[in-house]
């Protein structure tokens, strides 16, 4: 992707104001963010930090790949959601576990087999691939092995605090008690046990798993009821004149009962309409390209921000923002809330259905051009509606 070159050093000055910046400084970082060096006229007083990169969170480095994760920790006005970053190299699994969260997930690149075994018992078993979601409730055991491309994917967690860190694991579980509990428990003998682990494993190297049909497994309970996984690519977009959305939510997805995501691809030129969501915060991941995010936070308050692929954006509920494409290719982003259903409001919509007069009089616009807005909901749009 290629981005517009930059003609010479940016300053934080415009139109007279601000100076020069010779002291020591990062470049590269101010030339990915010009809105922060440089604001916008728009932007006014003290509004919270809504960015952080993966790309400046702590790897952790393991046999079978890698994890990154981006919490209320490194980015602390996002309180709903927390986002984990994870690499899978050909057969590694991330091992059996479970959370005290629900985990949303979305497969950037690869692939990879899942697996659980729900409270009844009943059984689930998939593969997914490069768009696919999946939706593992609060509790419910399961694992990921990676296939023979290896898979990275995101993952998504309902609680702003939770860490990858904390996760409850097999191997861990069973190293904290006592083998002769596990002896009992199991059936097993002292020398059947003695290459158990001493620790937990987390990330590590396997075999690429066989076909799908060969490792199943018929439980006498059945398989779940509703399926953890959901294809969203393959699920048609609603299109519109600056780009595509795609909305998974509980309608759609029906395991996913306390996140809501949509998958939106904005077009060069096109923005994500002015809009705000009335009941969740909003948790962002950029997928490709790159643009930038204007958000207000109400008694004249206003702050832009940059983004390209690997920065997680947060919107606190009920403030009102957009995002534009600045560049010459699609902008691709996962817009996410805990909530099992997707709601938001469009100004341009909510203009449309009020009487005609009170909005051109709010805003000193003329009578005709606010009856010529459209009244059903566009969220992408460009100058082209």
């Amino acid at each position: 992707m290629k981005e517009p070159k930059q003609q010479r050093i940016p300053h934080p000055q415009r139109n007279g104001q601000g100076g020069t910046d010779t002291g020591p400084r990062n470049i590269e970082l101010d030339l990915q963010n010009p809105d922060m060096l440089t604001p916008p006229e728009t932007d006014h007083g003290t509004v919270p930090n809504m960015k952080f990169s993966f790309s400046m969170a702590h790897t952790r480095l393991e046999e079978g790949g890698w994890t990154r994760e981006i919490t209320q920790r490194e980015l602390p006005i996002a309180t709903t959601l927390a986002g984990v970053d994870m690499k899978l190299n050909p057969g590694a699994y991330r091992e059996l576990h479970w959370h005290k969260e629900a985990e949303w997930a979305y497969v950037l690149e690869g692939s990879c087999r899942i697996g659980a075994v729900d409270q009844e018992g009943r059984n689930f078993l998939d593969d997914v691939r490069k768009g696919d979601l999946w939706f593992f409730p609060k509790g419910i055991p399961h694992y990921i092995q990676a296939l023979e491309e290896g898979v990275e994917f995101l993952l998504v967690f309902d609680d702003g605090q939770f860490s990858e860190n904390s996760t409850f694991m097999m191997s861990d579980f069973f190293s904290r008690t006592p083998k002769s509990v596990l002896a009992k428990n199991f059936g097993w003998t002292p020398d059947q046990m003695a290459n158990m682990p001493e620790k937990e494993k987390y990330i590590f190297q396997g075999q690429v798993p066989p076909p799908l049909e060969s490792d199943r497994i018929i439980s006498p309970t059945g398989d779940v009821p509703n399926w953890f996984t959901h294809r969203m690519l393959a699920q048609e977009p609603q299109r519109f004149s600056g780009g595509t959305v795609r909305i998974v939510d509980s309608t759609t997805f029906k395991a996913s009962s306390t996140i809501s995501a949509a998958l939106v691809e904005i077009q060069p030129g096109g923005i994500r309409e002015l809009h705000w969501h009335p009941t969740d915060d909003e948790w962002q991941y950029y997928i490709s390209g790159f643009g930038r995010m204007g958000v207000f936070a109400s008694s004249g308050l206003a702050r832009t921000f940059d983004f390209r692929a690997g920065d997680v954006g947060y919107v606190p509920f009920a403030y009102g923002h957009y995002v534009e494409n600045l560049g010459n290719e699609p902008l691709v982003f996962l817009e996410m809330f805990r909530n099992p259903r997707f709601e938001d409001i469009s100004a341009t919509q909510w203009m449309a259905n009020l009487p005609p007069q009170v909005s051109a009089d709010t805003i000193n616009m003329p009578r005709s051009m606010i009856e010529a807005l459209p009244k059903d909901k566009r969220p992408v749009v460009s100058l082209n509606r």
